[in-house]
């Protein structure tokens, strides 16, 4: 259906574990390092945004909910765009994009400029990630290399998103708020100025221009969807929520009936039909769920049970990140040594193991089961993620990597919306099942006035909701562990130890 058009190849194409393509992953890490970081970095500085701009409480989600919508509604769009018109060129006008919106967000003089700016954040986020992953497929055409570097991309991400607080908290106990978005713009222009020179340029040969009808149904299944779910996580499942999820799933059908009867399709159908790419989407998608979940319920219990304010608990949040990272470097050689397949068994079955081990964790002690069970999971969630991006890049054909990073990046997106919703909605029920209590922990206690036993039992039952959440959690990754293990364990076993 489709050539390879490799763009200048004589001059762009570095020789594998050439200096000049680890220097190309080098700057491919700084868009990834942004686009993951502001996905957690605005939490913290929530507080005195809100004191300076004066955000409705609808203003509030927005603020924090679009850059989010935007960047799981365009992944795919972007990823196959890439695809078409150019890998570093998408890359490089992302840039540009993100490092625009981030001025406009840190001047931004009301909430409404900002909900724009972080808006427009979203849509430049949406073209650095599948673009700067699929770019490593060029830079790296030996299955070692590529997996190596996948590895170090893959650590990049999840490290992004793990620091992110931290620097936040850093930054805004020196500087204002608008610092966080600030901060983006050297690292920008580092990759605007030298990505140019060390980036391949990749596009494929593919003959007619985006179905556009097909862009309008991803983005208007993927919005509401992940809106609907938002909007349960937050409220409760109520009406609006049912209203627009069904909406987004209608929508999400029509768009998978019309990729059928297309020759060059947006979503590419056929990649599921690998054995080994639909292990790893269902892979990340589960794995989210719980980790965001996680992640969500542990900074909860950290700040509104143990007392302890946000940089605190971000810092206990460290062992874990420093798990991830180190076994996302290490994940391609683990994969190699024991089989892909057993190693998503591992990685998966270590992850429930640590959600697990949270059911140690009480009101009154417990910490070291967190600290301990935390790491064991991001032992989990580090292999199994960089095994995630390795199998969207390297199980299929090079002219459709881009949008086969831009699926998976997607279900990444979809399963952490999925984990707040369906799990964080679920230790909301549990919470709110055990008394007379406000929405959340942090209004019960600040409309207790000082009642020692109601702030006791709303935090004993604020646990107990956390301890069914994070073990259903663990329930799913047992389940997918088991999928991973008996589906087609020759085709996965293939995909990313490249034998």
């Amino acid at each position: 259906m489709t050539d390879v058009e490799a763009v200048r190849p004589a001059e762009a194409a570095p020789a594998v574990g050439s200096r000049r393509a680890w220097f190309g992953l080098a700057v491919l890490l700084l868009p990834v390092l942004l686009v993951s970081m502001d996905i957690s970095v605005l939490f913290l500085a929530m507080p005195t945004l809100t004191v300076d701009l004066d955000p409705s409480a609808a203003q509030q989600l927005w603020i924090l909910d679009i850059y989010g919508f935007l960047l799981a509604g365009l992944l795919i769009t972007m990823g196959n765009l890439g695809d078409r018109i150019g890998r570093r060129n998408i890359l490089l006008a992302g840039a540009t994009i993100f490092g625009i919106a981030s001025v406009l967000a840190a001047f931004a003089p009301s909430a409404v400029v900002l909900i724009l700016a972080r808006a427009l954040m979203g849509v430049g986020g949406a073209t650095l990630l599948p673009s700067s992953l699929a770019l490593i497929s060029t830079l790296f055409p030996n299955p070692r290399e590529r997996a190596a570097a996948i590895g170090v991309w893959t650590a990049f991400f999840a490290g992004g998103s793990a620091v992110g607080p931290i620097i936040g908290g850093v930054l805004l106990h020196q500087f204002w708020w608008g610092s966080v978005f600030l901060i983006n713009i050297p690292v920008l222009l580092i990759l605007l100025a030298f990505g140019p020179l060390l980036l391949p340029e990749h596009r494929s040969g593919l003959r007619g221009p985006l179905d556009l009808p097909s862009v309008a149904l991803s983005i208007g299944g993927i919005l509401p969807l992940v809106y609907g779910v938002k909007h349960a996580a937050a409220d409760g499942i109520d009406a609006e929520a049912i209203l627009t999820s069904l909406i987004g799933v209608v929508v999400l059908i029509v768009f998978v009936r019309r990729q059928r009867k297309l020759d060059e399709p947006l979503l590419d159908l056929r990649l599921f039909t690998r054995a080994g790419f639909s292990v790893a989407i269902g892979s990340s998608l589960v794995g989210m769920m719980s980790l965001a979940a996680m992640s969500y319920l542990t900074s909860i219990y950290l700040q509104s049970v143990t007392g302890r304010d946000p940089l605190a608990s971000a810092v206990l949040g460290v062992p874990m990140a420093v798990a991830v990272f180190i076994c996302s470097m290490s994940g391609a050689r683990v994969g190699r040594r024991f089989g892909t397949r057993n190693t998503f068994v591992f990685a998966l079955t270590a992850s429930a193991v640590g959600n697990l081990m949270l059911l140690g964790v009480g009101v009154h002690g417990g910490l070291w089961w967190y600290l301990v069970g935390s790491t064991v999971a991001g032992v989990g969630y580090g292999l199994a993620f960089t095994l995630v991006s390795d199998v969207a890049v390297s199980s299929v054909p090079a002219e459709r990597a881009g949008s086969a990073v831009g699926i998976s990046e997607t279900s990444f997106e979809l399963g952490n919306s999925l984990g707040l919703a369906l799990l964080g909605s679920l230790a909301a029920l549990i919470f709110r099942s055990g008394g007379d209590y406000a929405a959340t922990l942090g209004e019960t206690i600040q409309e207790a006035n000082g009642d020692a036993g109601l702030i006791e039992s709303a935090r004993e039952s604020f646990v107990a909701g956390m301890h069914i959440a994070t073990a259903v959690g663990a329930t799913l990754l047992v389940a997918m562990a088991m999928i991973a293990r008996f589906a087609s364990p020759r085709e996965v076993s293939a995909n990313v130890s490249g034998h």
